[in-house]
C-alpha cells in the first residue's frame, strides 16, 4: 500500500472514529448513563447481548471525550462484566480511543492538541517533544497508572513516532495499569461497601 493510500485509511478510520463516539456521547448525555456506575450498569444491563459492545465504544468515548472520568467506566466494566471480560472490554475500548487520539494529533497538529487540554498539563509535558528520549518515556507513562495517558497519546501524535510502534507501546504498556487501575478501585469500592454494611 502506496503512503498516500495509507494516509487515507488513516484519516477515514479517525473521522469515522469522531462520530461514532459523538453520536455516543449525545445518546448517552441524554439517558444520564454518564453520572455514576451504578446507572451505567443499569444503563447496560438493559442492552442484553450489545452490552459488551456499546460498553467497548463508551470506552472509546471517554478516552476521545474526556467528559466523564475513566475510573467511572473501568470500576463499571469490572463490576458488571467480572474481572476477566471487564478488563478485556476496557482494554479495548481504551486502546481503541488511544489509537484515535494519536490519530487526531497526527492529523491536525499541535494547535488542535493545545486546544484539548489546559495549559498546565500542557506546560507539564511539552519539554518531552525536545526530548530524544520521547519514546521511552512515554512508554513508561503508558505502563504505569499515574500519567495522564489520554493526554499523552496526543502528544505522542505530535512526534516523529511510527502509528506502528505507538501501537506495540499502548497493547503491551495497557495492561499493567490498567489491571492495576479497574481492578483496585473495584476491590476498593467492593471492600467499602462491606465495611459500611457491617
Amino acid at each position: 500500500m502506496s503512503i498516500r493510500g495509507g494516509k487515507i485509511i488513516s484519516t477515514a478510520v479517525t473521522i469515522v472514529g469522531i462520530l461514532l463516539s459523538l453520536v455516543l456521547v449525545i445518546i448517552g448525555l441524554k439517558m444520564g448513563v454518564f453520572t455514576s456506575p451504578e446507572t451505567l450498569q443499569i444503563f447496560l444491563r438493559g442492552a442484553g447481548l450489545w452490552a459488551p459492545l456499546i460498553f467497548v465504544g463508551i470506552q472509546v468515548v471517554q478516552v476521545v471525550f474526556p467528559i466523564i472520568p475513566g475510573g467511572l467506566t473501568c470500576v463499571a466494566g469490572v463490576l458488571l462484566f467480572g474481572p476477566a471480560w471487564g478488563f478485556l472490554y476496557n482494554y479495548v475500548g481504551i486502546c481503541i480511543g488511544s489509537c484515535i487520539n494519536f490519530s487526531l494529533a497526527k492529523q491536525y497538529g499541535r494547535p488542535f492538541v493545545e486546544r484539548s487540554v489546559s495549559e498546565k498539563m500542557w506546560g507539564k509535558y511539552i519539554k518531552w517533544l525536545d526530548s530524544p528520549k520521547f519514546d521511552l518515556y512515554f512508554a513508561l507513562a503508558i505502563f504505569f497508572p499515574v500519567a495522564p495517558d489520554d493526554f499523552l497519546c496526543l502528544l505522542a501524535g505530535l512526534t516523529p513516532m511510527k502509528f506502528r510502534r505507538f501501537v506495540t507501546i499502548i497493547l503491551l504498556g495497557k495492561p499493567l495499569s490498567l489491571l492495576a487501575y479497574s481492578w483496585g478501585l473495584a476491590t476498593a469500592l467492593s471492600w467499602l461497601a462491606q465495611f459500611l454494611g457491617r
